[in-house]
């Protein structure tokens, strides 16, 4: 069966990679943006547009070394309509006649893309300095890299203040959704197939959360218990502060702190749909960390990072992530564990996470924190690997204030 090109699809997809690329918009904001600018497309268009989006993002470099292209930069729009006419050949599409595909020749593109001589960072499609980082940091990276590159799946969390996983189970049921569980995650279901999710009764009522099995994983390695004061001090919209609570159910108190306050209002209107009754918003300032300091008998740092564990999510960053930013990034993740750990009690528990897979946001911070803060002791660290799990790339490690 011939698969059909209509050319306002593949332009939709084009304009999303000159917009990202040449503007260095995000693509999830972009792709979101083109589908919400044309209603009447369908499902099946919707699709198109968004995955072919994400994986010529995601096969960059590869898809120009089957095209031979060897500049490191293109801005001329018939450079990206190659790049999208060499992906759909290697997809099965027999390429239009369009004078944008002109100059390709599908026999040449396949047997590139079907050579064995490619070395891991073409094959993997990634830049040569972050190749060379992840082999130096990262445990078996190349299964690693590997799993990074495939597509992402839709993780939702049960909230259990509103519902449990059979009411839910049930609602995706009737709404023809394939829906099963996750074995290792409390409150966790994986979607077979990517679905709209935010317009279903059941996630308007709350019964529901979008948010990646690893990132619930955190929030249970925290291990909090009902009654207690808990600062989630890198909340941002508050996905982790909102399972705190319904780990606490709903008893003791969460202070949830972001330096963004657009962030934190959003988390008010997400904790009134979850039925949320003791989450405080803070918005960090001069004074906050003083404030709340030796109070806390649980502290949650889901620090700033690379984003190198959720790369298969957000594939762009593998063009637009600099050494220089990850630097930067080591620098903010150590002085907020200087800083912060202040506001934990004696006895009090500490998780430092990430979704990072590079030691050195990782092992090598929490090693360093603790040679200058003899008043903790690491219980535990975890790695969640996505080429084991399946799950996003996450670090996480629990400390104990001991004096």
């Amino acid at each position: 069966m011939v698969k059909k090109l209509h050319r306002p699809l593949v332009e939709a997809v084009l304009t999303n990679l000159i917009q990202i690329f040449n503007e260095n918009r995000k693509a999830d904001q972009v792709i979101l943006g083109t589908l919400k600018s044309n209603p009447k497309w369908g499902s099946r268009d919707r699709n198109f547009i968004a995955e072919n989006t994400y994986d010529i993002i995601r096969w960059w470099r590869l898809l120009k070394y089957c095209l031979v292209i060897n500049e490191r930069k293109f801005s001329e729009e018939a450079r990206f309509w190659e790049m999208i006419g060499g992906w759909l050949c290697i997809q099965g599409y027999d390429l239009p006649d369009w004078p944008e595909f002109k100059n390709l020749d599908p026999v040449k593109i396949l047997a590139l893309y079907e050579s064995e001589n490619k070395t891991r960072k073409v094959r993997e499609s990634v830049p040569d300095w972050l190749d060379e980082l992840g082999e130096a940091e990262v445990p078996n990276w190349d299964d690693e890299i590997h799993a990074l590159n495939q597509d992402s799946k839709v993780y939702i969390r049960v909230n259990t203040l509103k519902s449990n996983k059979a009411e839910v189970i049930s609602a995706f049921e009737k709404e023809e959704i394939e829906i099963e569980e996750v074995s290792d995650v409390e409150n966790a279901l994986r979607l077979k197939k990517r679905r709209k999710l935010d317009h279903l009764k059941s996630y308007r009522k709350g019964h529901f959360e979008i948010q990646d099995a690893g990132s619930q994983q955190i929030v249970e390695y925290l291990d909090v218990k009902p009654d207690s004061f808990v600062i989630d001090a890198c909340a941002g919209a508050g996905g982790k502060s909102l399972y705190l609570a319904a780990l606490m159910n709903n008893s003791g108190k969460i202070v949830s702190m972001d330096v963004e306050g657009r962030k934190l209002k959003e988390l008010k209107s997400r904790a009134s749909r979850n039925g949320v009754e003791i989450i405080t918003a803070d918005l960090i300032r001069e004074s906050t960390l003083d404030k709340y300091q030796g109070k806390a008998d649980y502290l949650l740092l889901d620090v700033p990072c690379s984003g190198t564990g959720v790369l298969r999510r957000n594939p762009d960053a593998k063009w637009k992530l600099k050494p220089s930013f990850i630097d930067q990034v080591r620098q903010i993740q150590a002085s907020i564990l200087d800083d912060y750990t202040a506001m934990l009690k004696p006895g009090g528990t500490l998780v430092y996470a990430t979704c990072s897979v590079l030691r050195s946001e990782n092992e090598d911070q929490v090693k360093k924190f603790l040679s200058q803060h003899v008043e903790f002791e690491l219980l535990e660290e975890k790695r969640v690997s996505p080429a084991e799990t399946g799950f996003d790339g996450f670090y996480m490690a629990k400390l104990k204030r001991v004096k």
